[in-house]
Order: C-alpha cells, then structure tokens, then sequence
C-alpha cells in the first residue's frame, strides 16, 4: 500500500459481514504464555506487524511458532530481542524473561523507543531484578535474579504494567499483588486460570501466587474489539448501512466502546454466542442513519476504550452537540499523541476541536459534509482508520498520508472498507 491513499465519500450505504484480524492482546499473551508451558497451539493468530515481533522475539529466545503451534523452552536469547514497534511485547516480554529464568535486552523501533518504560521497570527491581531502561525508555536490559513478592500500586491503569509484573511473579518467592487505579482489561487474568494458574482478583487488584507453573491449552484468539470500533463506525457514520461483525471478543474490560455508542444512541445489536480461553466471543450488527447524541466520556468509561477513543472522536464530529472526552492522558503516549493528532486531523476536515492536557473537546454536527483536504495519518494505524471514517461524509476526496501504517493491526482495512461499500 503507497503512502499516501486517495479516499471517497461514500455514495452508498455500507452493507455485508466482516471477519476482522484476531485480538492483538490475547495473540501475545497465548503465544508468550504456551511459550512459558513449554508447548500450545494457537489459532486465528492476527498478521499485523506487532504479533510478528513477538514472534520473533520468542525465536531469539529458542521457541519456534510455525502454524500456531509453540514448541520448545524459553533459554537466553541468541541476541537482543527486537520488538519492533509493540508496546505489549516489549513490556510483557520483560516479565516474560523473569518468568522464564533469564534475561535480555529488549529494542525497539519507531515510536516504540520514545514509550515509558520505567513503569514496569520500578516494580521488577523492587522484586529483585536488575533492570535497565535508557533514560526510562527502550533499550530496556533485565536480567534474571532471584524474586521475592511485592504490593505494587500501579500509578495508571495499565494491563501491560500489571501483566508484566504477574508473570515476573508467577517466579517470585510468596505472593505478588497489583493494585490499579480503575480495572483494567484482564486477558491476563482469564488465560493464566485457563491455563491452571490459581489467582486473587479483587475489583481493582489482583495477586498471583509465586512457584506456579502453567499448562498447555489451545487457543482460538477471537476478532479484536478495538479492530471491530472502525468498520462499526463507518456504518454508523452512513445512513442505510448495516455491518455485521462475526467471531469478535467481547469481554466486558474492553466493551468500553460499545457502552459509548449506545449512550450516543447508536443502533447496534451485540450478542455473545460462545467463548474461547476464558473469552466470552460473539457478534455486532451496527445500522446508520441515527442521530447521535454527543457524548461525555471520562473516568472507567476511557479505561475502557482507550484503544477506541480515536474512533468516538471521529464519530463525535457528526454528533449533534458538543463531546467532551477527559481522564484520557494516556493517549498521548500511544504510537502517536493521538489526542494531538486527532484534533489535527479533524480541524484539516473542518471539524472545531479544543485539545485539553487529558482529553479533547468536539464540536459535532449531524449535517456536516466535511472539505476536500489532505491529512496527516502520523504514522499510527488509528489515527488513520478514524480519519478514514470521517473521510466518508467528505463533499470530495480526502489523501491520507501514512495509510501504511494500518499494517500494524488490521491490513486489509481498506479492502474491506471497499467491499462493504460495494
């Protein structure tokens, strides 16, 4: 796909089904987690570039995954452990290591190197790691040690931070707790007792005890949520559209989104129809034409669908009134500042948006036909399927640069997008 992509507004309504990629957070959590229990088999894997670091990484470190299946022990990495651009490799990964009796040095590339990471690294060494960031980002070095349990009070609610610090502790002597602000999503928590680990889960804390081994399951990761918020979106955003979304997770942490639309009173059907690992799975059928309702958003509402949030900003602009989004401070470590290129993003549309230091203010308007312009995706796979979405109530068309980036989580995007559109 060319940097830069030419769209089209729509000019007629979204119609069919869509499978999209499988969910980015449980992939690497049955690939690192079958790692540990020396075999497994996982299906449905997605194709986007983030699995594929941890992939190679698990390589570097002796385990082999060819056709789902994972085979072999973790041992000491054959050199450093490249997790490209993927933020839950790099920082599960660490715990991983500790898990797994050895050590690393774990890089990154692209905006991945700019990320805290001095967030999982103050936990591991209070349990006894050496752990080296690089001025608190990646390169981040550990190296095993022997592990003692700790209370940890995570300063935001991170699932990669608490993951992170569970599996370090699934090796520590005694118990380990996190403690989070809010809850944050639990793929974690589900496919550890899947996997025969014992864990404490309070509303907002979780305890692991250490000694603990895992067994092999097989897995079947289901569609990614946060993939489903665009093509979901896009025919909200079309009246006439009906989209269904078939074989997509719908576990509670991360339904955030859903609960968002429906108080915009979106019409949007949503039915669990079985589970896979510990993960309820099952079906949206999303129908434009409804106006929405501006929306408030803040407190455990962002927690949970932060991923999501750049797609309700974007339906936000055709909203009837005034959004405000808050306690989203987060977003601005992403791949991108999302918040700041959102705002980008949609002022080039014609959209009126004021930035705040943890969330963003829209002016929505349901008859808004946005200009001709060219925009800037800032190399973030979000930010591009959002503006992606806006672009189809453009009067004319919209170049996005940077469409590459949707490589990342959900490459074919733009075919399907095409295909609904018929």
């Amino acid at each position: 796909m060319s940097a830069t992509l030419e769209l089209f507004p729509a000019t007629k309504p979204l119609k069919g089904v869509v499978r999209v990629p499988g969910d980015k957070s449980i992939a690497h959590r049955a690939l690192m987690f079958s790692a540990l229990a020396g075999s497994g088999e996982v299906s449905g894997l997605p194709e986007g570039d983030d699995v594929r670091a941890t992939i190679r990484v698990l390589s570097t470190l002796g385990v082999t995954v060819a056709d789902g299946k994972v085979s072999g022990t973790i041992r000491d990495p054959r050199g450093p452990l490249d997790c490209g651009e993927s933020g839950t490799t790099m920082r599960l990964m660490a715990g991983v290591l500790l898990a797994g009796g050895t050590g690393g040095e774990l890089v990154a590339r692209g905006g991945l190197a700019s990320r805290p990471m001095e967030r999982i690294a103050e936990p591991l060494r209070s349990m006894g790691a050496s752990v080296e960031t690089t001025d608190g980002h990646a390169p981040v070095r550990v190296r095993a040690a022997k592990l003692k349990g700790i209370e940890h009070r995570s300063p935001v609610a991170s699932a990669q931070v608490k993951s992170c610090v569970l599996l370090a502790g699934l090796a520590a002597e005694g118990a380990t707790t996190v403690h989070e602000p809010a809850r944050s999503r639990d793929h974690t928590e589900r496919l550890l007792r899947a996997m025969g680990v014992a864990l404490e889960v309070g509303p907002t804390s979780v305890t692991v005890a250490g000694g603990q081994r895992l067994r092999p399951v097989p897995v079947t990761v289901p569609g990614d949520l946060s993939s489903a918020a665009f093509p979901i979106a896009a025919a909200l955003l079309v009246p006439g559209s009906e989209v269904e979304v078939e074989g997509v997770g719908l576990n509670p942490t991360r339904t955030g989104f859903l609960e968002a639309i429906d108080a915009m009173g979106a019409d949007v059907d949503v039915a669990v129809e079985g589970s896979s690992g510990g993960e309820p799975v099952g079906r949206i059928v999303a129908r434009g034409g409804r106006t929405l309702a501006p929306l408030d958003a803040r407190g455990d509402l962002v927690v949970r669908a932060i991923d999501e949030l750049p797609a309700l900003f974007a339906l936000a602009a055709f909203a009837r009134g005034r959004s405000t989004f808050r306690d989203a401070a987060e977003l601005r470590k992403k791949e991108s500042d999302r918040i700041a290129a959102m705002a980008r993003g949609l002022r080039a549309l014609g959209v009126f948006c004021e930035e705040l230091p943890d969330g963003i203010i829209i002016d929505g308007d349901p008859d808004r036909a946005l200009p001709e312009a060219e925009i800037e995706g800032a190399g973030d796979h979000r930010i591009v399927m959002s503006l992606a979405c806006a672009s189809l109530r453009a009067r004319g068309r919209v170049r996005v640069r940077g469409a590459s980036a949707v490589d990342k989580s959900y490459p074919h995007f733009f075919a399907d997008l095409a295909r609904l559109g018929g």
